[in-house]
């Protein structure tokens, strides 16, 4: 399965953060969140947004996906000073330090300088890379904007009802939905930008890179070389490798290890796998061999990982809510 068919299949959205933002002239916001990504839709009104020295104004029914962890900036004005500052933790402050919290929460996950306002917008960020899969942000830029009429407005519409919504089971339904916002916005901009996207999005425009990719994305565990594609695709190892690499940006093998340690990474998300299990989903012939590849792609071990990302996010995730299960979530905790 491809990236986008993998984002959907588990638990990507799982404690991703989501809210409906209102806004009165005049604001700006710097965001140094750390987050890998985030997916910003516009409601009403109109923003700009700035990072890394590139500025992008945002209009009704545009949908923005910015790449992390670096911090950018959401104003009404570009000139203007940032007057909130959002934080690890979805923490926001004042650019001195005082607490904004409590003072700009407005209901069910709404969250501004009013209560009404000239501009809305919905935030989704997903705040860990194992919930959203490197090989999907490493192929967009740093800004990716999706014009309005691109993305379903029923799709924007329906997402901001759940959000500001605290019915039975409205947590998943987000999640979901923020997902589907999410793939349905990398499938516009990459149809907008053939000749920018890049990584697996850009593999789709060459008949034998999407073959090799879709021999990888859906047979993972398959003992793969780069003999085994050539001859299975009938080319050449030089004519697969040096188109390959032209096209995704790095070679077959490279990209088939990476792929494999997102799988890994998301597959120990689930408390029942073992790492024997893990590693023969994922092409490994033993949780040794898991181990060490594993280990030098994230810097620690499948059970360190699993117990840093998943375990410990969980087990913060039931202390809060156990503390007082019926309100609704606030500016700051999960909604998975």
């Amino acid at each position: 399965m491809d990236p986008l068919t993998h984002l959907l299949d588990g638990p990507r959205a799982r404690r991703a953060f989501a809210l409906r933002v209102v806004m009165s002239p005049n604001w700006s916001i710097k965001v140094q969140d750390r987050a890998p990504l985030t997916v910003m839709a516009m409601m009403s009104g109109n923003a700009w947004l700035e990072a890394d020295n590139e500025r992008f104004e945002l209009r009704q029914g545009d949908v923005a996906i910015v790449r992390g962890p670096e911090p950018y900036t959401v104003s009404d004005d570009p000139s203007r000073a940032p007057d909130v500052v959002i934080h690890p933790g979805q923490r926001c402050t004042s650019p001195s330090g005082n607490d904004l919290q409590t003072s700009m929460t407005h209901g069910i996950r709404t969250w501004g300088n009013a209560s009404t306002g000239q501009t809305t917008m919905l935030i989704g960020t997903y705040e860990t890379d194992a919930e959203i899969g490197a090989a999907v942000t490493t192929a967009l830029p740093r800004i990716a904007v999706v014009p309005a009429g691109e993305v379903n407005p029923s799709l924007l519409g329906f997402l901001e009802g759940e959000i500001i919504s605290d019915a039975p089971g409205q947590g998943s339904s987000i999640d979901r939905l923020l997902d589907v916002l999410l793939v349905h916005s990398i499938r516009a901009w990459a149809a907008l930008h053939p000749e920018t996207a890049r990584g697996w999005l850009a593999g789709g425009t060459d008949p034998l890179i999407a073959r090799t990719l879709t021999f990888f994305h859906e047979s993972p565990a398959e003992a793969w070389s780069l003999d085994s594609l050539a001859q299975r695709l009938n080319v050449s190892r030089a004519t697969l490798a040096g188109r390959f690499r032209a096209g995704v940006g790095e070679p077959p093998m490279t990209y088939l290890t990476n792929w494999r340690m997102l799988l890994a990474s998301e597959l120990l998300a689930d408390p029942r796998l073992t790492t024997t299990q893990i590693a023969a989903k994922v092409g490994y012939g033993s949780p040794f061999a898991l181990s060490t590849a594993f280990k030098r792609r994230f810097g620690v071990s499948p059970t360190g990982y699993r117990d840093r990302t998943y375990l410990r996010a969980e087990t913060a995730i039931q202390t809060r809510l156990k503390g007082n299960p019926a309100r609704p979530l606030e500016v700051g905790e999960a909604v998975g």
